[in-house]
């Protein structure tokens, strides 16, 4: 009978170990992307809110009697129905760090900016809630395009 006798690891056992660990290599540092995804966290946040306000304005826990949901004119409503659901969507997926969340939020925001412009009646047009939601888009983009160019190909 043979015994087995151990054997030196090899540089190829270091390569395929490396392959198959879940950590990564103490020299990758992915700052851009943690950037990211606490940016994604946060809009998350500010998702849960709008949508709950939404929601509180549907079911009556916001505003006067003179401002109930059912007394508003039919676009408000379903603006004010839409929002309610896409923000609570983008929430979910924002905070997971999807790529459809990053879809749903780029949508609502769109939506909210295509509303306030082309559409005053609605929500009042307000510049400054358009001029936020381009704020919050472009850094998006840069932190995206920053947390792409770290990673290689």
């Amino acid at each position: 009978m043979s015994e087995l006798t151990p054997r030196e690891p090899s540089a190829r056992d270091a390569i395929s170990v490396a392959a198959i660990s879940s950590e990564r290599p103490a020299g990758e540092d992915n700052l851009w992307t943690r950037r990211l995804v606490l940016f994604l966290r946060v809009m998350a946040l500010l998702a849960v809110s709008k949508g709950l306000y939404h929601w509180a304005q549907v079911t009556g826990f916001v505003g006067g009697e003179d401002d109930a949901f059912e007394y508003q004119p039919m676009a408000w409503q379903t603006a004010t129905v839409y929002f309610a659901v896409i923000d609570l969507v983008a929430a979910v997926g924002l905070w997971l760090a999807t790529p459809w969340g990053a879809v749903v939020w780029l949508t609502a925001v769109v939506s909210m900016a295509v509303i306030e412009l082309m559409f005053p009646a609605i929500y009042g047009g307000s510049l400054l809630a358009v001029a936020i939601e381009a704020l919050l888009l472009a850094a998006y983009l840069t932190l995206a395009w920053m947390a792409a160019r770290e990673r290689p190909p």
